[in-house]
């Protein structure tokens, strides 16, 4: 098969889409594959002196004429430069709106030139389906440009009937799982806990989100006020937005000496294995990417059994399931692992040996180059 040239846009901040799709780009450059990646800012996790990998910068329209700075246009037009400079095969679009409407209006200024008319394809991640299309507003553009896209993949089953189901879709739609590479520490566990002020005996909870309201930060604040009475539990935050929003709710549970937090980490190879237990509790979650991360370094989850999240996730293998806000099962699964190590030990292995097997770059890059493959040939 010959090597691809490939457009990729996504968001550059933190948040599971952008990490999938800047590993899935450093992915197939590995695998000798030209990437461009196309956005107003490199991703948070681009390297941008790997071979093989490039990035375009989108420049915002801030006219006088518009009372708010346009980002649709300039990135479609920004996207038909790439396409044409260099050739593009795929413009692989993570969110709907507005990449995907972006990528299908580059595509059609193209016109029929074969060599400046890459195939969009669009990849579904959660809240560009559960949230944005379903306001009355953007609705009709998000099943348009689902509909008009040469491919598209959602990232669980889950996701996938949900969407078809809500826009009423007859469009195929492949489910193609989300993926994570974990990368070897460069600091010692025990070295770790004790920059953070953990001790050797206490047992560590680990949380890493963009702190969206659908995570349900306050949940977790309170699981760790009814954890008060056993000091030695602690919480280990790691937030990619600002934290200060949640500090009258610390106070108020008074729960501020159980709570490290950390913003915008970069080397979560580093605090991850220096966890006991991941903890999830959010409302909806289409794959769950951050949980994915902390099983992939042996470190059992307790998490909401919500949207795709079981379908990453096993109740009772990789960690535990409990329905949205309780608070009492989380609070109790805690001590369950606090106070039997070998269990927490047990089901983390079980977490990693999961993600490695089903989550993994080998298992899953290969799934998306074969596509492209197939929506080149018949779009």
């Amino acid at each position: 098969m010959k090597k691809l040239r490939i457009g990729i846009t996504c968001y550059p901040t933190i948040g599971g889409s952008g990490i999938v799709a800047t590993e899935l780009g450093a992915e197939l450059a590995r695998r000798g594959h030209e990437v461009h990646f196309i956005s107003y800012d490199p991703p948070f996790r681009l390297d941008l002196k790997q071979k093989g990998i490039f990035f375009h910068q989108v420049g915002l329209n801030e006219y006088r004429l518009f009372k708010y700075p346009d980002y649709t246009l300039p990135l479609a037009v920004k996207m038909f430069e790439v396409s044409v400079r260099h050739r593009l095969d795929i413009l692989h679009v993570h969110y709907a709106v507005p990449h995907a409407t972006a990528a299908l209006l580059a595509r059609k200024i193209a016109g029929k030139k074969a060599s400046a008319r890459p195939r969009v394809v669009t990849t579904l991640h959660g809240t560009d389906i559960t949230l944005v299309g379903n306001d009355p507003k953007l609705y009709p553009i998000v099943k348009y440009s689902i509909e008009q896209s040469c491919g598209v993949t959602a990232v669980s089953r889950d996701l996938r009937a949900i969407t078809q189901k809500e826009f009423k879709l007859k469009k195929h739609i492949e489910v193609i799982y989300n993926f994570y590479t974990p990368r070897r520490p460069r600091m010692r566990r025990d070295t770790m806990r004790k920059k953070l002020g953990i001790r050797t005996d206490d047992f560590m909870l680990i949380h890493l989100s963009n702190l969206r309201p659908v995570k349900r930060i306050p949940d977790l604040l309170r699981i760790l006020a009814r954890l008060k009475s056993h000091p030695s539990i602690k919480l280990l935050l790691l937030a990619g937005a600002p934290f200060k929003e949640f500090l009258p709710l610390v106070q108020r549970l008074n729960v501020g000496k159980q709570l490290v937090m950390r913003e915008n980490v970069r080397d979560i190879e580093n605090y991850i294995p220096a966890a006991d237990a991941g903890i999830f509790t959010s409302e909806d979650e289409s794959f769950g990417m951050g949980m994915l991360e902390t099983m992939s370094y042996g470190v059992p989850v307790l998490a909401t059994r919500v949207g795709g999240v079981p379908e990453v996730a096993r109740d009772g293998i990789t960690g535990y399931l409990y329905r949205v806000g309780d608070l009492k099962g989380f609070a109790d699964g805690v001590m369950r692992l606090a106070r039997d190590r070998a269990l927490k030990d047990r089901l983390g292995t079980q977490a990693a040996v999961r993600a490695r097997t089903w989550f993994s770059a080998d298992a899953v890059v290969g799934e998306y180059e074969r596509y492209y493959y197939r929506v080149l040939k018949n779009c």
